[in-house]
Protein backbone atom coordinates (compact mmCIF):
# COMPACT_ATOMS: atom_id res chain seq x y z
CA UNK A 1 0.00 0.00 0.00
CA UNK A 2 2.66 2.28 0.87
CA UNK A 3 4.36 1.38 -1.75
CA UNK A 4 1.58 2.19 -4.40
CA UNK A 5 1.35 5.44 -2.99
CA UNK A 6 5.16 6.35 -3.60
CA UNK A 7 4.62 5.32 -6.98
CA UNK A 8 1.88 8.14 -7.89
CA UNK A 9 3.61 10.99 -5.64
CA UNK A 10 6.94 9.98 -8.34
CA UNK A 11 5.08 10.29 -11.35
CA UNK A 12 3.23 13.51 -10.23
CA UNK A 13 6.34 15.37 -9.36
CA UNK A 14 7.64 14.18 -12.40
CA UNK A 15 4.73 15.35 -14.96
CA UNK A 16 5.15 18.52 -12.39
CA UNK A 17 8.49 19.06 -13.68
CA UNK A 18 8.21 18.47 -16.86
CA UNK A 19 5.67 21.05 -17.07
CA UNK A 20 8.02 23.66 -15.05
CA UNK A 21 10.90 22.77 -18.05
CA UNK A 22 7.68 23.82 -20.81
CA UNK A 23 7.26 26.62 -18.84
CA UNK A 24 10.57 27.91 -18.80
CA UNK A 25 11.45 27.32 -22.30
CA UNK A 26 8.26 29.19 -22.94
CA UNK A 27 9.10 32.38 -21.15
CA UNK A 28 12.93 32.11 -22.46
CA UNK A 29 10.90 32.29 -26.61
CA UNK A 30 9.11 34.72 -25.35
CA UNK A 31 11.77 36.81 -24.59
CA UNK A 32 13.47 36.24 -27.90
CA UNK A 33 9.93 37.29 -29.50
CA UNK A 34 9.58 34.06 -31.22
CA UNK A 35 6.13 33.04 -29.47
CA UNK A 36 4.61 36.08 -31.87
CA UNK A 37 6.53 35.03 -34.74
CA UNK A 38 5.07 31.81 -34.37
CA UNK A 39 1.59 32.54 -33.20
CA UNK A 40 1.77 35.07 -36.61
CA UNK A 41 3.04 32.06 -38.60
CA UNK A 42 0.12 30.09 -37.10
CA UNK A 43 -2.21 32.63 -38.16
CA UNK A 44 -1.13 33.08 -41.53
CA UNK A 45 -1.36 29.46 -42.04
CA UNK A 46 -4.63 29.27 -40.70
CA UNK A 47 -5.54 32.26 -42.92
CA UNK A 48 -3.92 30.70 -46.03
CA UNK A 49 -6.19 27.85 -45.12
CA UNK A 50 -9.49 29.29 -44.97
CA UNK A 51 -9.52 31.83 -47.97
CA UNK A 52 -9.99 30.78 -51.68
CA UNK A 53 -7.69 29.48 -54.03
CA UNK A 54 -8.04 32.69 -55.87
CA UNK A 55 -7.74 35.22 -53.16
CA UNK A 56 -4.89 33.11 -52.11
CA UNK A 57 -3.13 33.31 -55.13
CA UNK A 58 -3.57 37.04 -55.63
CA UNK A 59 -1.75 37.54 -52.06
CA UNK A 60 1.04 35.00 -52.40
CA UNK A 61 1.72 35.24 -56.16
CA UNK A 62 3.90 38.58 -57.38
CA UNK A 63 2.27 40.98 -59.91
CA UNK A 64 2.94 39.81 -63.00
CA UNK A 65 5.67 42.04 -65.17
CA UNK A 66 4.89 43.31 -68.59
CA UNK A 67 6.42 41.80 -71.82
CA UNK A 68 8.65 43.81 -72.96
CA UNK A 69 8.39 43.88 -76.65
CA UNK A 70 10.96 42.24 -79.10
CA UNK A 71 13.23 44.34 -81.06
CA UNK A 72 11.08 43.80 -84.54
CA UNK A 73 7.69 44.51 -82.55
CA UNK A 74 9.12 47.92 -81.03
CA UNK A 75 10.59 49.11 -85.07
CA UNK A 76 7.19 48.59 -86.02
CA UNK A 77 5.72 50.18 -83.62
CA UNK A 78 8.08 53.04 -83.74
CA UNK A 79 7.61 53.68 -87.69
CA UNK A 80 3.89 53.43 -87.07
CA UNK A 81 3.81 56.28 -84.89
CA UNK A 82 6.26 57.87 -87.13
CA UNK A 83 3.79 57.37 -90.05
CA UNK A 84 1.20 58.97 -88.49
CA UNK A 85 3.01 62.03 -87.26
CA UNK A 86 4.04 62.29 -91.08
CA UNK A 87 0.76 62.51 -92.21
CA UNK A 88 -0.77 64.57 -89.71
CA UNK A 89 2.30 66.78 -90.61
CA UNK A 90 1.45 66.45 -93.92
CA UNK A 91 -2.27 67.23 -93.91
CA UNK A 92 -1.55 70.30 -91.68
CA UNK A 93 1.05 71.70 -94.45
CA UNK A 94 -1.31 71.40 -97.68
CA UNK A 95 -4.23 72.56 -95.29
CA UNK A 96 -1.65 75.92 -94.43
CA UNK A 97 -0.57 76.12 -98.63
CA UNK A 98 -4.12 76.10 -99.49
CA UNK A 99 -5.58 79.03 -97.03
CA UNK A 100 -2.27 80.97 -97.85
CA UNK A 101 -2.27 83.47 -100.99
CA UNK A 102 -0.19 82.06 -103.71
CA UNK A 103 0.92 84.39 -106.19
CA UNK A 104 1.91 81.65 -108.59
CA UNK A 105 -1.89 79.97 -108.79
CA UNK A 106 -3.40 83.76 -108.98
CA UNK A 107 -0.56 84.13 -112.10
CA UNK A 108 -1.77 80.79 -113.46
CA UNK A 109 -5.29 81.94 -112.90
CA UNK A 110 -5.09 85.16 -115.02
CA UNK A 111 -3.55 83.02 -117.81
CA UNK A 112 -6.79 80.90 -117.77
CA UNK A 113 -8.23 83.94 -119.52
CA UNK A 114 -5.26 85.89 -120.75
CA UNK A 115 -4.47 83.03 -123.04
CA UNK A 116 -0.75 83.89 -124.36
CA UNK A 117 -1.30 87.65 -123.98
CA UNK A 118 -0.10 89.34 -121.03
CA UNK A 119 -4.17 91.33 -120.74
CA UNK A 120 -7.30 89.95 -120.21
CA UNK A 121 -9.39 91.26 -123.31
CA UNK A 122 -13.45 90.92 -124.18
CA UNK A 123 -13.36 87.15 -124.63
CA UNK A 124 -11.77 86.61 -121.88
CA UNK A 125 -13.84 88.88 -119.72
CA UNK A 126 -16.36 87.54 -120.82
CA UNK A 127 -15.57 83.95 -120.13
CA UNK A 128 -14.29 85.18 -116.66
CA UNK A 129 -17.71 86.77 -115.52
CA UNK A 130 -19.20 83.51 -116.41
CA UNK A 131 -16.79 81.50 -114.05
CA UNK A 132 -17.32 83.66 -111.11
CA UNK A 133 -21.16 83.86 -111.84
CA UNK A 134 -21.46 87.44 -112.28
CA UNK A 135 -23.40 89.10 -115.43
CA UNK A 136 -21.17 91.97 -117.16
CA UNK A 137 -23.45 94.69 -116.31
CA UNK A 138 -24.03 93.80 -112.36
CA UNK A 139 -22.55 97.03 -110.62
CA UNK A 140 -19.96 94.28 -108.65
CA UNK A 141 -17.80 93.88 -111.65
CA UNK A 142 -17.70 98.20 -111.23
CA UNK A 143 -16.46 97.45 -107.58
CA UNK A 144 -14.57 95.00 -108.87
CA UNK A 145 -12.29 97.07 -111.15
CA UNK A 146 -12.15 99.71 -109.10
CA UNK A 147 -10.18 97.63 -106.92
CA UNK A 148 -7.83 96.18 -109.35
CA UNK A 149 -7.67 99.89 -110.15
CA UNK A 150 -7.98 98.99 -114.02
CA UNK A 151 -7.90 101.49 -116.56
CA UNK A 152 -9.29 100.56 -119.71
CA UNK A 153 -13.31 99.22 -120.00
CA UNK A 154 -13.34 95.72 -120.56
CA UNK A 155 -9.77 94.82 -120.15
CA UNK A 156 -7.49 93.65 -117.02
CA UNK A 157 -4.01 93.80 -117.37
CA UNK A 158 -1.58 91.34 -115.54
CA UNK A 159 -0.32 94.07 -113.15
CA UNK A 160 -3.97 95.54 -112.59
CA UNK A 161 -4.91 91.47 -111.84
CA UNK A 162 -1.93 90.86 -109.62
CA UNK A 163 -2.21 94.03 -107.68
CA UNK A 164 -5.91 93.78 -107.16
CA UNK A 165 -6.20 89.84 -106.59
CA UNK A 166 -3.32 89.98 -104.30
CA UNK A 167 -5.32 93.27 -101.98
CA UNK A 168 -8.24 90.77 -102.22
CA UNK A 169 -6.35 88.09 -101.17
CA UNK A 170 -8.08 86.03 -104.30
CA UNK A 171 -6.05 83.43 -106.70
CA UNK A 172 -8.98 81.01 -107.60
CA UNK A 173 -12.33 81.61 -109.16
CA UNK A 174 -13.39 80.01 -105.68
CA UNK A 175 -12.08 82.51 -103.75
CA UNK A 176 -13.12 85.64 -105.73
CA UNK A 177 -16.73 84.28 -105.55
CA UNK A 178 -16.44 83.88 -101.70
CA UNK A 179 -15.41 87.70 -101.93
CA UNK A 180 -18.44 89.04 -103.91
CA UNK A 181 -20.37 89.76 -101.25
CA UNK A 182 -17.93 91.49 -99.51
CA UNK A 183 -17.13 93.63 -102.89
CA UNK A 184 -21.13 94.42 -102.92
CA UNK A 185 -20.98 95.66 -99.17
CA UNK A 186 -18.12 98.32 -100.33
CA UNK A 187 -21.13 100.58 -101.82
CA UNK A 188 -22.60 100.77 -98.44
CA UNK A 189 -20.09 102.97 -97.29
CA UNK A 190 -20.72 106.36 -98.44
CA UNK A 191 -16.95 107.29 -98.88
CA UNK A 192 -16.41 103.96 -100.54
CA UNK A 193 -19.27 104.87 -102.91
CA UNK A 194 -18.02 108.27 -103.80
CA UNK A 195 -14.77 107.03 -104.42
CA UNK A 196 -16.14 103.91 -106.75
CA UNK A 197 -18.74 106.57 -108.50
CA UNK A 198 -15.94 109.17 -109.18
CA UNK A 199 -13.65 106.19 -110.64
CA UNK A 200 -16.61 105.00 -112.82
CA UNK A 201 -16.40 108.47 -115.01
CA UNK A 202 -12.99 107.66 -115.84
CA UNK A 203 -12.98 103.87 -116.49
CA UNK A 204 -16.53 104.45 -118.66
CA UNK A 205 -15.23 107.43 -120.52
CA UNK A 206 -15.43 106.80 -124.74
CA UNK A 207 -15.94 108.47 -127.58
CA UNK A 208 -19.11 106.70 -128.67
CA UNK A 209 -21.50 105.41 -126.04
CA UNK A 210 -23.12 102.04 -125.84
CA UNK A 211 -26.34 101.11 -126.26
CA UNK A 212 -26.84 98.74 -123.45
CA UNK A 213 -25.42 98.13 -119.90
CA UNK A 214 -23.22 95.74 -121.29
CA UNK A 215 -20.53 98.52 -120.47
CA UNK A 216 -18.46 96.66 -118.12
CA UNK A 217 -17.53 93.80 -120.53
CA UNK A 218 -17.43 96.59 -123.85
CA UNK A 219 -13.86 97.61 -124.93
CA UNK A 220 -12.40 101.16 -125.16
CA UNK A 221 -10.60 102.22 -128.20
CA UNK A 222 -6.93 103.37 -127.77
CA UNK A 223 -7.01 106.96 -127.06
CA UNK A 224 -10.45 107.31 -125.96
CA UNK A 225 -9.56 107.91 -122.63
CA UNK A 226 -8.32 111.40 -123.87
CA UNK A 227 -12.16 112.34 -123.55
CA UNK A 228 -12.94 114.90 -120.90
CA UNK A 229 -16.68 114.02 -121.32
CA UNK A 230 -19.02 110.63 -121.14
CA UNK A 231 -21.16 109.99 -123.70
CA UNK A 232 -24.84 110.26 -122.88
CA UNK A 233 -25.60 106.57 -123.34
CA UNK A 234 -23.08 105.17 -121.35
CA UNK A 235 -23.43 108.03 -118.53
CA UNK A 236 -27.20 106.50 -118.43
CA UNK A 237 -26.34 103.07 -117.64
CA UNK A 238 -23.57 104.21 -115.23
CA UNK A 239 -26.11 106.09 -113.11
CA UNK A 240 -28.56 103.47 -113.39
CA UNK A 241 -26.19 100.65 -112.18
CA UNK A 242 -24.96 102.95 -109.49
CA UNK A 243 -27.74 105.02 -108.38
CA UNK A 244 -30.92 103.58 -109.95
CA UNK A 245 -31.80 101.42 -106.81
CA UNK A 246 -30.83 104.16 -104.37
CA UNK A 247 -32.02 106.79 -105.63
CA UNK A 248 -35.74 107.38 -106.14
CA UNK A 249 -35.68 110.13 -108.44
CA UNK A 250 -33.66 108.44 -110.93
CA UNK A 251 -36.30 106.91 -113.30
CA UNK A 252 -37.39 111.19 -113.49
CA UNK A 253 -33.97 111.97 -114.00
CA UNK A 254 -33.60 109.41 -116.57
CA UNK A 255 -36.32 110.68 -118.59
CA UNK A 256 -34.99 113.93 -118.60
CA UNK A 257 -31.81 112.86 -120.14
CA UNK A 258 -33.69 110.99 -122.28
CA UNK A 259 -35.54 114.10 -123.45
CA UNK A 260 -33.09 116.28 -122.97
CA UNK A 261 -30.63 118.18 -125.79
CA UNK A 262 -27.38 117.00 -123.48
CA UNK A 263 -25.27 114.38 -126.02
CA UNK A 264 -22.54 114.24 -123.10
CA UNK A 265 -21.79 114.70 -119.58
CA UNK A 266 -18.46 116.35 -117.80
CA UNK A 267 -16.99 115.27 -114.50
CA UNK A 268 -18.37 118.15 -113.01
CA UNK A 269 -21.67 117.46 -113.96
CA UNK A 270 -21.35 113.76 -112.90
CA UNK A 271 -20.15 114.65 -109.58
CA UNK A 272 -22.75 116.98 -108.62
CA UNK A 273 -25.71 114.82 -109.54
CA UNK A 274 -24.35 112.46 -106.79
CA UNK A 275 -24.44 115.66 -104.66
CA UNK A 276 -27.96 116.40 -105.36
CA UNK A 277 -28.79 112.38 -105.27
CA UNK A 278 -27.82 112.66 -101.63
CA UNK A 279 -29.12 115.83 -100.08
CA UNK A 280 -31.93 117.31 -102.43
CA UNK A 281 -35.71 116.14 -100.99
CA UNK A 282 -37.57 114.31 -102.98
CA UNK A 283 -39.97 116.97 -103.75
CA UNK A 284 -37.41 119.22 -104.41
CA UNK A 285 -38.38 121.49 -102.09
CA UNK A 286 -34.77 122.91 -100.64
CA UNK A 287 -33.82 122.80 -104.27
CA UNK A 288 -32.17 126.16 -104.12
CA UNK A 289 -32.12 127.50 -107.61
CA UNK A 290 -29.29 130.35 -107.38
CA UNK A 291 -27.08 127.93 -105.69
CA UNK A 292 -23.62 126.64 -107.29
CA UNK A 293 -25.98 123.74 -108.98
CA UNK A 294 -24.95 123.32 -112.80
CA UNK A 295 -27.14 123.98 -115.21
CA UNK A 296 -28.03 120.56 -115.85
CA UNK A 297 -29.71 120.08 -112.63
CA UNK A 298 -31.24 123.62 -112.84
CA UNK A 299 -32.97 122.50 -116.11
CA UNK A 300 -34.01 119.04 -114.61
CA UNK A 301 -35.46 120.53 -111.81
CA UNK A 302 -37.65 123.25 -114.25
CA UNK A 303 -38.48 120.21 -116.52
CA UNK A 304 -39.57 118.15 -113.44
CA UNK A 305 -41.94 120.65 -111.59
CA UNK A 306 -43.52 121.59 -115.06
CA UNK A 307 -44.41 117.43 -115.71
CA UNK A 308 -45.72 117.36 -111.91
CA UNK A 309 -47.88 120.80 -113.03
CA UNK A 310 -49.07 119.37 -116.15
Amino acid sequence: MHSDAAAVNFQLNSHLSTLANIHKIYHTLNKLNLTEDIGQDDHQTGSLRSCSSSDCFSKVMPPRKKRRPASGDDLSAKKSRHDSMYRKYESTRIKTEEEAFSSKRCLEWFYEYAGTDDIVGPEGMEKFCEDIGVEPENVVMLVLAWKLDAQNMGYFTLQEWLKGMTSLQCDTTERLRNTLDYLRSLLNDSTNFKLIYRYAFDFARAEDGVSDCELLATPCRAGEKDQRSLDINTAKCMLGLLLGKIWPLFPVFHQFLEQSKYKVINKDQWCNVLEFSRTINLDLSNYDEDGAWPVLLDEFVEWYKDKQMS
